[in-house]
């Protein structure tokens, strides 16, 4: 499906100053001769023009890796076991070692175009790639890397969400605050606004938490020494505030209104039952043979991920079809979210460059190859259970009250 619309140079101008100069270096921008990967689709050419413009502008050095979805299909479709199980070592150690920000533009042209495609096989090649995943966490927790990702609309997306491409845009385009005079600027007062619920959060001596909505009642247990994060530049939209609890004290049913787009599929009315940190029960309405092979990855059956999104933070308020935007919908009652999978090392109040793979295992982060968020929107109320047994609602119609 052709790609109509090109944003304007201000527009392209904007959003490549707000990844380069502000989300990358967790809010501080780029520094110079840092060395930045910049790996995009290739439907997202426009958007990575100015941003590897921007990059050379303040004297730092990009390396670019194109993707094309056509030759993705052609892996998945023509490729063998030992083929989907290779993985350059050697030329991938040595990229991890010389890059100090990873920056991803995406931009599917067909977010279905792998629709055909076994999903096992993907999952196979998703394997090999668990050890780039933990040199990318290992670093990151040294604090020598720091990543972001941003959307660039196509009209593929536009139709999967069932918008125009400029009603599509138009989304972007206010939840970046690309068409203000100073985007960066708002970003921060933004991210102020956030960091000061998160701090509230961290203040708070929270035992569990519990989400109750339609159809839903789940209980999380945050963990020891577990820390809310927000506001941290790593995605672009980010209104979301989460941690990463530990996945063994997950009980009861989620069910959720999104769709999942996961693996070129469409997975809808998804419902989740946890029973002692795992889930016991997956179903959906659409595509559960899917949903049942995803949880049945190593360690993609237990939570990674808990997140909320405030309303009064996210300017999105349409359905985008992609994971990135959904998981901060604003809309009437904001979203919660949990990722399937992989934990977030920075959700730890200490220094996680003193913990050990056992460490972590013991504190109940999760690890795993996957990480699939799922969203709902349904209203909800969030309750907190304090370590001395007092409850708190701390978010309520879309809001959060801590």
């Amino acid at each position: 499906m052709a790609n109509e619309y090109l944003p304007s140079p201000k527009i392209l101008r904007n959003y490549a100053q707000v990844l380069v100069d502000f989300a990358l270096g967790t809010g501080r921008g780029i520094k110079r001769n840092e060395v930045v990967l910049l790996q995009y689709d290739q439907m997202a050419e426009p958007l990575a023009l100015a941003v590897y413009r921007r990059i050379l502008e303040k004297g730092a050095h990009p390396i670019l890796r194109q993707n094309e979805e056509a030759f993705a299909k052609e892996f998945y479709e023509r490729a063998n076991r030992q083929q989907l199980s290779f993985f350059p070592e050697k030329y991938t150690r040595a990229l991890v070692d010389t890059i100090d920000h990873r920056l991803f533009l995406m931009a599917e042209a067909n977010p279905q175009l792998l629709k055909g495609v076994d999903p096992q096989k993907i999952m196979l090649a998703n394997k090999t790639k668990k050890k780039l995943r933990q040199w990318l966490f290992e670093k990151e927790d040294q604090g020598k890397l720091t990543w972001t990702l941003a959307l660039y609309g196509t009209a593929g997306a536009a139709h999967e969400a069932k918008l125009t491409i400029e009603e599509y845009w138009e989304q972007i385009i206010k939840a970046c605050y690309l068409n203000t005079g100073d985007p960066i600027k708002e970003w921060k007062k933004t991210f102020v606004e956030v960091e000061k619920i998160v701090k509230a959060l961290n203040q708070m001596p929270i035992d569990k938490i519990r989400v109750q909505a339609k159809d839903t009642d789940i209980t999380y247990t945050l963990g020891a020494k577990r820390a809310w994060m927000g506001g941290s530049g790593r995605n672009i939209p980010s209104f979301e505030i989460f941690t990463s609890p530990n996945w063994r004290g997950t009980n009861g049913v989620i069910s959720f209104d999104q769709p999942l787009y996961r693996y070129g599929n469409l997975v809808e009315g998804i419902r989740l039952e946890f029973k002692n940190g795992k889930v016991v029960r997956a179903t959906a309405k659409k595509n559960e043979t899917l949903l049942k092979e995803l949880v049945k990855q190593k360690n993609a059956d237990k939570v990674g991920e808990f997140s909320l999104t405030d309303t009064r933070f996210s300017k999105i308020d349409k359905f985008m079809a992609h994971t990135l935007y959904d998981e901060n919908f604003g809309g009437q009652f904001g979203n919660t979210h949990l990722a399937l999978g992989s934990s977030y090392h920075d959700c730890y109040k200490g220094d996680p460059k003193k913990l050990k793979p056992t460490d972590w295992a013991k504190l109940g982060y999760n690890d795993s190859v996957e990480h699939t968020d799922i969203i709902a929107s349904a209203n909800r109320t969030v309750t907190a259970t304090l370590l001395d047994g007092t409850q708190k609602v701390i978010y309520i119609d879309g809001h959060f009250r801590a």
